[in-house]
């Protein structure tokens, strides 16, 4: 909407307002509405019509006629660096007095006296624990790099010409140690009652048959495998049996669709598939052969065929879920939901896993046929595709003695890891980095017992995720900050009703917490006796990089604490400068560690452009963050999730951080949408608790409490009610959808929805849309007189409001 704005305005902010955009739903932007409180003027700025264009579905209101409007002058609070709200204290943790005695790192001054030797002299300091594993070369070079791209290439490098196997390390070292008998894995399935356990040397003896069957079908060092697998035993083996000859495992997340899993084969030019013929996640059946086979249909007309597949035969094995059974209605073989569907064979591509892994058992010596490939320290491990990354998928890479090395430690410290009366367990799923880290690697390296979870929490009931931690006496606990607030809509007797008393640790990672999920987790959860670990790094970092040591720092609900040995944390002004102290801007990295990501597979170029080439000699994280005056670090989520509000930079977390203080709000996703002359505005979903009622008293309130939190520039223009979310199943929030909603844009491309935990959301947030479009134009259709107010804040920026005198209070 173009505006003919007078000659003079007067300097005004309102106190209180309401901005709601009206597209129709061909996407087309008719009008906005807003409250102005508190009478203090009188002034008739502009005059104009605000309806631009009707579409065909709905008709002009009438002639359109002025009256005066009510203004109010207030100065806007600045934002604040700190993160507790304005009045309030905040609140800091000490570590749990139980944790600090056998703690590997116990009390802040060993935690700074090692994070000093560890930046002070990082060869010596990683040198020491490389030594605690099992090298067959070892090197004394250490970390050799350049993150300057104007200076020549960008590269990494750990411990070059050293050889090592990091499958060994992770099974016959702790072997030889004498924990054969140590169980690796307790397997639950997705039905309560399915459970396997698995010891380190079955692992082992598992690991060498399918690496035997890996190379009986041409594998070799350097190849790579792709791996669709659910969370089952499985997976983990083929992902070891992969490093112990030396291949490159690319896992690729079993939600993913046929043309998504058929993308990555291709780029990683995989020839080999690992799948299973399906599974069940709740009380959803996911047919993966045959995703797989349309994937492979895909991949020979990107003239890239399979050569072969093979096949977990896993829903025979596995219980029905109960709400199945003899419902007659979902295409399982026998018709009444008992048994899965048969699997289709493809002659010469297709072999069964047990068919291959008793192959391998008839071989006299498996271990001959598939001895440990001792490789170079900077060979490649996997490939992992970033998740939401738009256009070519990015591949990550990572190496093999840098990332052992990492995650090792950082396992060991964070989770403060103790092999022999340890029960761990991350609730990751393998096809994101976390499960590669703190599922397979970092775990077994470390001689841990692990939980190895195929189902979701919330099934068969919202307390499964409890029920599971007193059924195996879980210690440590690390699960992601939207399962929490999910969970957090339940009564808290869902939790209570479960012994809990294992518990001494509970890491979360995914994105940052807010503050109340934050003191949930520690109050009903913990029962205040627990660690909260709030972990912050990327599938690019490998492993932990700011993260609090459960027995050395003090806590901060919302806080990423300090960074993990070896990472030099940077915060960069847009322009590339250095803020030094309390700060906030773009969160980078300016020495690299070991487990850092080598490159992108098959395009440097972007690998550079991505990380390094924003702010030359530094590593870019893409995220924003906040640093207090104790030099802590907040993370304050993508800088793309950053939205600038008529000159104020806000971040999308921090108002989800605010929205979610309300007792009613289980959840909160913030987008930025563009708004005519503010340039952007923020547009809140919000999920509510169990029973809990949607009105206009609720988003006043919610409006108000960000206002008083952070200020009224960042009060949501437009409060929605979501039933729920579009998650992936790493449970990320996938924002693209949510903007393209929250913009009225019916008729954009969602692009794969397939990795969603339910798509069906989608559907009800056009609606809670496209209703709140047709309640907004009925209220127009009865308006005779509005009027535009242009407002000029004392910051020199402007905002774009509109009254309408009778219809105040219901706009607000």
């Amino acid at each position: 909407m173009s505006l003919n704005l007078p000659n003079s305005f007067f300097a005004a902010a309102f106190r209180r307002f309401v901005l709601l955009p009206l597209p129709s739903p061909d996407g087309r932007r008719h009008a906005v509405a807003v409250v102005v409180q508190q009478r203090r003027h009188r002034h008739t700025l502009l005059q104009r019509q605000i309806i631009d264009k009707h579409s065909s579905s709905s008709s002009s209101p009438s002639a359109i006629a002025t009256f005066p409007v009510t203004t109010t002058t207030l100065l806007l609070p600045p934002m604040r660096d700190g993160s507790a709200p304005e009045g309030e204290e905040e609140e800091v943790f000490q570590p749990p007095a139980p944790l600090l005695a056998g703690a590997h790192v116990s009390g802040m001054p060993a935690y700074l006296e090692m994070y000093r030797q560890s930046v002070n002299d990082p060869d010596k300091f990683w040198r020491c624990v490389a030594e605690q594993l099992h090298f067959e070369q070892f090197s004394e070079r250490g970390l050799e790099w350049n993150f300057d791209h104007r200076k020549g290439d960008v590269f990494v490098r750990f411990m070059a010409g050293a050889r090592t196997n990091i499958a060994y390390n992770c099974l016959e070292r702790n072997i030889q140690a004498g924990l054969g008998d140590r169980t690796a894995y307790r397997w639950e399935g997705n039905e309560p009652g399915d459970e396997r356990t698995i010891t380190y040397q079955q692992l082992l003896d598992q690991v060498i048959a399918f690496a035997t069957a890996l190379r009986a079908r041409g594998v070799r060092a350097g190849d790579v495998v792709a791996i669709y697998l659910p969370m089952i035993v499985e997976l983990p083996v083929a992902m070891l049996a992969c490093a112990r000859i030396g291949a490159v495992h690319s896992v690729v997340f079993a939600g993913f669709s046929a043309d998504s899993l058929a993308q990555r084969i291709v780029h990683a030019r995989a020839r080999l598939l690992v799948t299973a013929d399906g599974c069940y996640r709740g009380n959803k059946p996911i047919q993966l052969k045959a995703l797989a086979d349309q994937a492979a249909t895909l991949c020979a007309e990107m003239g890239h065929p399979l050569q072969h597949m093979v096949v977990v035969e896993h829903m025979c094995s596995v219980s029905v879920p109960r709400t199945m059974l003899d419902n007659g209605k979902n295409g399982n073989g026998n018709g009444n939901g008992t048994t899965p569907a048969a699997t289709q064979w493809h002659a010469g591509r297709d072999v069964s896993w047990a068919t291959v892994m008793a192959e391998a058992a008839r071989n006299d010596t498996p271990s001959a046929a598939a001895p440990v490939e001792w490789v170079d320290a900077e060979h490649p491990l996997f490939i992992l595709y970033t998740s939401g990354s738009t256009g070519a998928p990015k591949g990550i890479l990572h190496t093999t003695a840098g990332y052992m090395c990492y995650v090792y430690m950082t396992t060991r410290c964070s989770f403060d890891a103790h092999g022999d009366r340890d029960v761990y367990w991350s609730t990751a799923d393998c096809g994101w980095i976390t499960g590669h880290s703190y599922v397979v690697y970092g775990p077994l390296l470390n001689g841990l017992t692990s939980v190895l979870f195929e189902g979701v929490p919330s099934y068969p009931d919202s307390s499964r995720m409890w029920a599971i931690v007193e059924k195996y006496k879980v210690t440590k606990l690390y699960t992601a900050p939207t399962a929490v607030r999910a969970l957090m809509a339940f009564p808290d007797e869902l939790v209570t009703k479960h012994d809990r008393s294992s518990l001494q640790i509970i890491g979360t990672v995914g994105e940052p917490i807010n503050p109340s999920a934050w003191k949930w987790l520690h109050n009903v959860v913990g029962e205040s006796r627990c660690a909260i670990v709030d972990t912050y790094w990327q599938t690019e970092t490998g492993g932990h990089v700011l993260t609090p040591l459960p027995g050395a720092t003090p806590t901060k609900p919302g806080a990423a604490t300090l960074p993990f040995f070896g990472v030099v944390p940077a915060i960069l002004d847009a322009e590339g400068r250095y803020l030094e102290g309390p700060a906030e801007g773009n969160l980078c990295f300016s020495r690299p560690w070991p487990g850092m990501a080598r490159t992108a597979w098959g395009d440097h170029e972007r690998y550079v452009n991505t990380y390094f080439a924003p702010f030359p000699g530094n590593y870019f994280t893409g995220d924003g963050v906040r640093r207090d005056d104790d030099n802590y670090y907040w993370v304050t989520g993508r800088v793309d999730d950053l939205m600038n509000v008529s000159g104020h930079l806000l971040s999308t977390a921090e108002i989800e951080s605010a929205l979610v203080h309300h007792a009613d709000v289980v959840e909160a996703a913030v987008v930025s949408v563009p708004h005519p002359i503010k340039g952007h505005c923020p547009y809140a979903f919000v999920t509510l608790s169990n029973g809990k009622t949607f009105d206009d008293a609720l988003v006043r309130q919610l409006k108000e409490l960000v206002r008083h939190k952070i200020g009224a520039i960042a009060m949501p223009d437009v409060v929605q009610q979501a039933p729920g979310l579009p998650k992936t199943r790493s449970g990320k929030v996938t924002r693209r959808i949510l903007r393209k909603i929250a913009e009225g844009d019916v008729g954009a491309d969602l692009g794969d929805t397939s990795t969603l935990v339910d798509e069906a959301v989608i559907e009800q947030l056009w609606q809670g849309r496209l209703d709140d479009y047709a309640a907004s134009t009925r209220r127009l259709h009865m308006l005779e007189r509005v009027e535009l107010l242009v407002v000029f804040f004392l910051y020199g920026t402007v905002s774009f409001v509109v009254r309408q005198a009778d219809m105040a209070s219901s706009l607000l």
